[in-house]
């Protein structure tokens, strides 16, 4: 059986690697991107000079040839399903599948702004994009522009701020990342850009990229009838699924490819996974599509049993994100929205630093716990999960919070105030119960 994979990111891997791990399929991956496989997540830290683009690659080029995947650099332009057949843009032979993946990821979103093609114009997804920001700083930037907040925003005005080029972020919203993060967390981010140095403009949305002349960006001109010189833009308002190449298919699409729960699209032998596919009835609490590098590497684990004839379901288990606004860490685990729906609590510590919060959330009711928001603090992640796995009663979460604490010896603990917090709230007398030993947590993550 010839089993194809359009795509080379971590779904598409995954998918072959675990494939080959349960049978002698004949596989081929195919992608236009980059010969060989790589953490998208590192791109900035080649820009940033911490990283070459070979440290970014987890497996050698031998790797691919000693595991028998076949690898294909072309770009599909039509996917014949009633044949089996691909066809690429290239002059290459059409390819015969029998089973066909796709898992072509994400691209960066556009909106049909005056200039958004223009050169010097662009997202931080593929390794074009990379490429496109190096050529452009090495012609000199005198400011670069990011459209829209959020996390790839961030990583890209870090990216500019490690070579000395101002940046301006147009964020349309009144707070940053404000429709994910709640209040309180998302004024912190605000204050940590502004303390970065970078001029933060909310409220303003972008009108249009005015070019050079000669087909460069040199400027943009917001909502509000200003013109900022520029020779970037960086256009980092959300990720939409890759799949303008579907559109003459007989593939059932929407935002993203629709899979059911065992990521089987309306085609037989035709599957989706990763940032492309769109859930048709997504677990409860998740949504249908999810752009995160861990849920695209579960979705390649599950589809390749199914696959090799163990059909399984994707459960994406508890909701988790992690990421780096700047000099802060941030880590989500369960149900946190930026709205509290009317039946949540929330327990909400800040540090006199304006730098580290931590926000626990359970439902009013019943008392269970429904999720973690942490800035510039960390919590195992086992602890956690575990914790809203089994819809712990928040008190018995809140007396043994010290569980939670990831390396205590090397920071500082918190559970003392956030406790307090509690009880003042609800005019309890809680007591923390002692802090626990390593072998303690490792018993508690057992049982």
């Amino acid at each position: 059986m010839h089993i194809a994979i359009i795509g080379n990111g971590i779904s598409g891997v995954t998918a072959a690697r675990f494939i080959r791990k349960m049978s002698d399929h004949r596989i081929t991956m195919i992608s236009a991107e980059t010969d060989y496989f790589f953490s998208r997540t590192a791109l900035m830290y080649i820009y940033m000079g911490h990283m070459r683009f070979e440290d970014t690659q987890p497996y050698e080029p031998w790797f691919w040839k000693k595991n028998r995947i076949d690898l294909l650099k072309g770009y599909v332009e039509k996917i014949d399903t009633d044949n089996k057949e691909l066809h690429f843009r290239e002059n290459l032979s059409s390819l015969k599948y029998d089973k066909l993946i796709i898992a072509t990821g994400s691209k960066s979103n556009k909106f049909g702004w005056p200039g958004q093609d223009l050169k010097n114009v662009g997202g931080l997804y593929s390794y074009q994009d990379l490429e496109a920001m190096e050529a452009a700083s090495a012609d000199g930037i005198n400011r670069a522009i990011i459209v829209g907040g959020g996390l790839i925003g961030i990583e890209m005005a870090e990216m500019f701020h490690t070579r000395h080029i101002p940046v301006t972020f147009l964020v349309r919203e009144n707070s940053y990342w404000n429709n994910i993060l709640p209040a309180e967390e998302s004024q912190m981010v605000n204050r940590h850009i502004r303390e970065h140095g970078f001029d933060l403009k909310l409220e303003t949305e972008l009108k249009e990229i005015v070019d050079d002349g000669t087909g460069k960006v040199k400027a943009v001109v917001t909502n509000k009838g200003e013109t900022i010189e520029c020779k970037y833009v960086g256009l980092t308002a959300g990720v939409s699924p890759n799949i303008d190449f579907l559109k003459d298919s007989n593939i059932e699409t929407k935002r993203g490819v629709l899979v059911n729960e065992y990521l089987e699209t309306n085609v037989s032998d035709v599957y989706a996974i990763g940032d492309c596919s769109e859930h048709r009835n997504p677990v409860e609490g998740r949504r249908p599509i999810e752009a995160i590098w861990y849920t695209g590497r579960m979705m390649g684990e599950t589809l390749a049993h199914t696959i090799c004839q163990q059909k399984t379901k994707y459960d994406p288990g508890v909701w988790f994100n992690s990421a780096k606004f700047l000099d802060i860490e941030y880590q989500v685990y369960g149900d946190v929205q930026a709205k509290m729906p009317e039946n949540y609590q929330a327990i909400y510590w800040e540090h006199r630093d304006g730098r580290k919060s931590i926000r626990i959330i359970y439902e009013k009711d019943t008392k269970v716990i429904k999720g973690f928001n942490l800035m510039g603090v960390r919590y195992r992640h086992e602890v956690c999960e575990k914790w809203l796995k089994e819809k712990t009663n928040i008190e018995t979460v809140l007396k043994d919070l010290s569980l939670a604490n990831f390396d205590p010896e090397f920071y500082k603990e918190y559970e003392a105030e956030v406790l307090a917090i509690y009880n003042q709230q609800n005019g309890t007398n809680l007591q923390l119960k002692k802090k626990r030993s390593w072998n303690q947590v490792f018993t508690f993550l057992s049982s």
